[in-house]
């Protein structure tokens, strides 16, 4: 949710499919927020999904062109210290890791990618991860998506969902228990212990 690489998963996907002769025009939505390893099963369950995934690993990290850092993610980055928030991925390590340094964001002390669970979002296993490493219940936290599959991954984690209109419509993100614009709108207070995420909707 912290970088916009709808341009390079758009792109990645389209040359993947063309690759192969697969003409799937719900391909790209079904990949969003879901690991490469789940879509390549779905989407093409008569390949071996292992050098599929190294192929889209490769081409992911060799683009770099249209990737940003989502309006309002390094404000909110700045009012949070780090213990208290977590990336959790789809995409490799490596390649979250590129992606975070090419737009300019911190890397946060947790970082839990594809290769770190058993079963990628929508799955709670990433979120409940992260939430056991930073030291906080799930119940205790915010998960910020941006696709239907992470949503309904923190919210099976037990965490409460803010959706963020940056790779598919508000129509579409309507399982989460709120939904803005971007993440600009989110201010956070902090009181006796306690954080409360405030949102300028």
């Amino acid at each position: 949710m912290l970088v916009d690489s709808r341009p390079v998963v758009e792109r990645t996907w389209h040359r993947w499919a063309a690759r192969h002769d697969i003409h799937d025009p719900g391909l790209v939505r079904r990949a969003h927020g879901r690991r490469s390893v789940e879509t390549v099963r779905a989407v093409a369950p008569h390949l071996d999904p292992a050098p599929e995934v190294r192929w889209l690993a490769e081409a992911e990290l060799s683009d770099v062109e249209g990737l940003a850092a989502i309006q309002g993610a390094s404000l909110l980055l700045a009012a949070l210290s780090e213990g208290e928030w977590a990336v959790v991925t789809s995409g490799g390590r490596e390649l979250a890791l590129l992606r975070l340094e090419h737009v300019g964001l911190p890397v946060p002390r947790v970082l839990l990618a594809a290769e770190d669970v058993d079963e990628g979002k929508p799955s709670p296993a990433g979120y409940l991860l992260a939430a056991r490493q930073l030291g906080f219940a799930p119940t205790e936290c915010v998960v910020i998506e941006d696709t239907p599959a992470g949503i309904e991954a923190g919210r099976a984690a037990g965490a409460k969902v803010l959706a963020v209109c940056t790779t598919f419509p508000d129509a579409d993100l309507g399982e989460a228990d709120a939904v803005v614009e971007t993440p600009a709108v989110v201010r956070i207070d902090r009181g006796d212990g306690w954080l409360r995420l405030n949102l300028g909707t």
